[in-house]
């Protein structure tokens, strides 16, 4: 049977459990599927993420196996639903890519933002309640369970130096939020560059965005945007974008220079 890691995703986590508590109630998969009304080759897929579940299957889990709504708590984990409607596309295709190239003018990329950062962001838009900014937070630091996946998506980040610079939240917060940049440029599947103020004038300058490859082809984008972004699938304007993003990337500092002067940053704060 294949092995499951519960803390590879939130899919990993409800295959986990549904075949943990299927075990626990002595049903084979056959069984299961007989009392769910599902077929046997629905359950097995689901409990080998090949399948996602559905809020139908995990209502049903529930109640056949009796577990006080734990299966829909988990399966709310695996959906969206929670974040705002215009970024719900991008998540998903996020989630599927093989890699991704993210380039960020003026902050610091959603991906490595620390929980006080991003808690700043959330908490500046004009009319948020406090509850939608934990719902927005919990959201952001899920997308960030990319990197623990068994096999992660490689990341190459593109940054302007005044992102460095920008004080969101105070010297504690932002020294926090450096210190984790410098730790995932550790990672062998991450590469962070800083173009410098030296560039001056460049293309980047007009917004942020990101593009995701499945495979050595990119297929979706998000572009930044006022009052928020958009998710791109026309392959001309990813084709645009993939231009842009390599213009940019040729304005950076390489990867050593650009984390020793992320770390001397760091040390000018701390001292």
């Amino acid at each position: 049977m294949q092995e499951i890691d519960p803390h590879e995703s939130p899919r990993a986590l409800f295959a986990f459990e549904l075949r943990k508590h299927r075990s626990e109630a002595g049903l084979t998969q056959h069984r299961l599927a007989a009392q769910l009304g599902y077929s046997d080759s629905h359950v097995a897929m689901v409990e080998t993420l090949k399948r996602p579940p559905t809020k139908k299957f995990a209502e049903l889990c529930d109640k056949v196996l009796e577990l006080d709504g734990a299966m829909m708590r988990l399966y709310a984990a695996t959906t969206w639903e929670r974040a705002p409607e215009y970024i719900r596309p991008w998540l998903d295709e996020e989630a599927e890519a093989t890699a991704l190239h993210s380039w960020e003018p003026v902050l610091i990329p959603g991906l490595l933002q620390t929980e006080a950062y991003a808690r700043e962001m959330f908490a500046a838009s004009p009319g948020i309640t406090g509850e939608e900014v934990e719902e927005r937070l919990a959201g952001r630091m899920r997308r960030q369970s990319i990197f623990h996946q068994n096999k992660p998506p490689m990341i190459s980040i593109v940054m302007d130096e005044s992102v460095l610079h920008r004080s969101i939240g105070g010297a504690e917060v932002m020294r926090e939020q450096l210190q984790l940049v410098l730790e995932a440029a550790e990672r062998p599947t991450v590469t962070i560059q800083v173009v410098p103020y030296e560039a001056e004038a460049h293309c980047g300058l007009a917004g942020g965005f990101i593009i995701a490859e499945r495979n050595g082809s990119a297929y979706a984008a998000y572009a930044e945007g006022q009052p928020f972004g958009r998710t791109i699938d026309d392959r001309q304007v990813i084709g645009q974008l993939t231009a842009r993003y390599d213009a940019i990337r040729a304005e950076a500092l390489p990867f050593k220079q650009s984390v020793k002067l992320i770390r001397e940053v760091v040390n000018q704060r701390d001292g």
